[in-house]
């Protein structure tokens, strides 16, 4: 693909030379970003207590929602990445396009409500983590932590605040390395993974297990995730002014459209990899040991301690600490960028404050609410079941949107999806739809 761009007669000398330069391992962490850091953001601490539920009431009982989320996932968020560098504006915008004002204001009312209550979690979370490590008082390390994720994004560029986010993807190795210090039955796993129903719970009912499906199945594909990667796109184009007339070119075209098919890949499966580490963990040291009901990713990361040590505690206690840095500026970002691009503002991470005062506005305000709400210990049940309920009422309209946009040639041209891409992006609907239909049966 880089030899087709290369002897592309329409790209600009500059472009051509700084492309021959770069080696190869440089060339592939380059086309590593948005959908990297969207995968990783997904594993927040909010996600970490509800995959950590998973494990300890259900066992291996749940692997099968991971498996079946993961070519889900990557379609949408194909999706959303494609809206965002074809269209060169982010996907707010695009759903005015084709929604009546009043619907595109409530969805996007909607999507600040669910972050801001994500982001109280989150930051809670943080917070009992940092307290579980070193003690102290819980409230000092809520304000520095919303101070710490506010100050981020205002102060640093977008650039910085990328490379940034990117290291902070290395947090959720943490789970990882949880899973290879404690003995994992693998053939068990794999058995009641296929069959959940031969080995459900005697205590257990099966509106638990549904809500629970529910639960992971809308952690794992999250409306904010959307607007993230799309707004993250655009941005990218924004910093290749000069690449602008090239976008023309069927070479380059297909370049970037791979580019962007090759980061989704690898930051959703990621991100799923970490979720099923995460259960795997959970199950094994706690549902094991008889510890069925963890509310928290705190409670989880205590419960470990006595079963399986203090180095998979420790471990599994940071990286609370690290994804939730991560995720708590994707949440208030995305919300910050669909706001600002319907009602026209600047949105965008590489301008200064003065230059984007709404956009940041909306950062501050969302992080300062989520942080205060932490302060007056929001009970974290209610706030994930709060959450995953605004999200679900606005997660399958917004992706039907988006499914229309993706296939209008009169949005897209002549880069509208793939057949392949219409079959998962729809299933991932469908699938979603029936979850949030189940949500509220059993709610």
């Amino acid at each position: 693909m880089h030899q087709l761009i290369a002897r592309s007669p329409l790209l600009s000398s500059a472009y051509q030379a700084a492309l021959d330069k770069l080696p190869d391992t440089r060339k592939f962490t380059q086309r590593l970003g948005p959908g990297l850091i969207t995968g990783a953001a997904d594993d927040d601490p909010s996600g970490i207590a509800t995959y950590s539920q998973a494990g300890s009431q259900f066992r291996f009982g749940l692997v099968w929602t991971l498996l079946l989320t993961t070519p889900l996932m990557i379609g949408i968020q194909m999706l959303s990445a494609r809206i965002g560098w074809v269209t060169r504006q982010g996907l707010a915008a695009n759903i005015a396009k084709v929604c009546p004002r009043w619907l595109t204001l409530s969805l996007v009312a909607l999507l600040v409500v669910a972050n801001t209550i994500n982001i109280a979690a989150d930051i809670g979370a943080m917070a009992e983590a940092a307290h579980l490590l070193v003690g102290g008082p819980r409230v000092l390390y809520i304000v520095g932590f919303g101070a710490a994720c506010v100050l981020g994004q205002v102060f640093f560029s977008y650039e910085r605040s990328v490379r940034v986010l990117k290291w902070l993807t290395l947090a959720l190795f943490s789970y990882v390395a949880v899973v290879l210090v404690v003995h994992v039955p693998w053939h068990q796993a794999t058995l009641e993974s296929l069959q959940p129903w031969a080995f459900f719970p005697a205590d257990a009912k099966f509106s638990d297990y549904a809500s629970m499906v529910v639960a992971v199945l809308g952690t794992t594909i999250s409306p904010y995730l959307f607007f993230w990667q799309a707004a993250q796109e655009v941005e990218d184009v924004r910093l290749r002014p000069d690449t602008v007339e090239l976008r023309a070119a069927p070479a380059y075209a297909q370049e970037h459209l791979f580019r962007i098919k090759q980061d989704t890949y690898i930051g959703m499966s990621f991100s799923n990899l970490v979720a099923l580490c995460i259960v795997l963990a959970t199950a094994v040291t706690l549902n094991m040991h008889g510890i069925t009901s963890i509310q928290t990713s705190s409670q989880a990361a205590q419960a470990l301690r006595p079963v399986a040590g203090e180095f998979a505690f420790a471990v599994f206690t940071l990286g609370i600490v690290g994804t939730g840095l991560l995720a708590v500026p994707v949440l208030a970002g995305s919300a910050a960028y669909a706001v600002s691009e319907v009602f026209d503002w600047k949105a965008s991470l590489a301008h200064g404050f003065d230059e984007a005062r709404g956009f940041y506005a909306i950062i501050i305000a969302a992080t300062g609410i989520g942080t205060v709400m932490s302060v007056f210990e929001l009970d974290p049940i209610k706030a994930l079941v709060w959450s995953a309920i605004v999200n679900g009422v606005i997660s399958v309209p917004i992706m039907v949107v988006m499914m229309w946009i993706g296939q209008s040639s009169r949005v897209m041209g002549a880069l509208t999806m793939s057949g392949r891409h219409r079959f998962f992006g729809w299933a991932a609907t469908a699938v979603m739809a029936v979850a949030v239909a189940v949500m509220f049966i059993t709610a």
